[in-house]
């Protein structure tokens, strides 16, 4: 990845839009050069999709759960993984060190499905205990990372 790859990213992560005019606009490079750089990126495995981010408290799912979940499991940990990403609701789960196994997030309804969510991850039976954070309102929710770097910063961390 060189610098221009660096600048598309940010760019990309800035505006929230691939439109090779519009990151034209604000990279100054060729919209040609774009194309090439953009696909050369998906090849990659860089960017994944072209798909449009939700804003999920317009959806209705503006109920926001932190879940940390202790498991008491054998074998891989992705196959217990699986049975927490079976949940209904559940958009991000990490395997963590520490006490806790796994923390899981999940957007929901409203405060009444809550119980539903925690009823489902107690129902596996190698879930021994949950410990649930409502959030009060969301402070960033940015999934691109790339968005709350500084160009930089980017290019000195990220540049061949």
């Amino acid at each position: 990845m060189d610098e221009r790859d660096v600048r598309l990213l940010k760019a990309i992560s800035d505006l929230g839009t691939g439109s090779p005019e519009r990151l034209h606009e604000e990279t100054d490079i060729p919209v040609s050069t774009i194309h090439y750089r953009l696909n050369n990126l998906r090849e990659d495995g860089v960017i994944e999709n072209d798909l449009y981010d939700l804003d999920h408290e317009a959806l209705g799912l503006g109920v926001t759960v932190i879940v940390e979940v202790l498991a008491d499991y054998e074998g891989p940990y992705e196959e217990f993984a699986d049975e927490l990403l079976a949940v209904e609701g559940v958009t991000e789960a990490f395997f963590t060190m520490g006490e806790t196994d796994f923390v899981v997030l999940a957007r929901l309804s409203s405060s009444d499905t809550v119980e539903r969510l925690i009823s489902d991850f107690e129902a596996i039976p190698q879930v021994e205990r949950t410990n649930s954070t409502f959030t009060i309102a969301t402070l960033r929710d940015e999934p691109r990372a790339p968005a709350t770097y500084d160009l930089d910063t980017l290019i000195e961390e990220l540049v061949d």
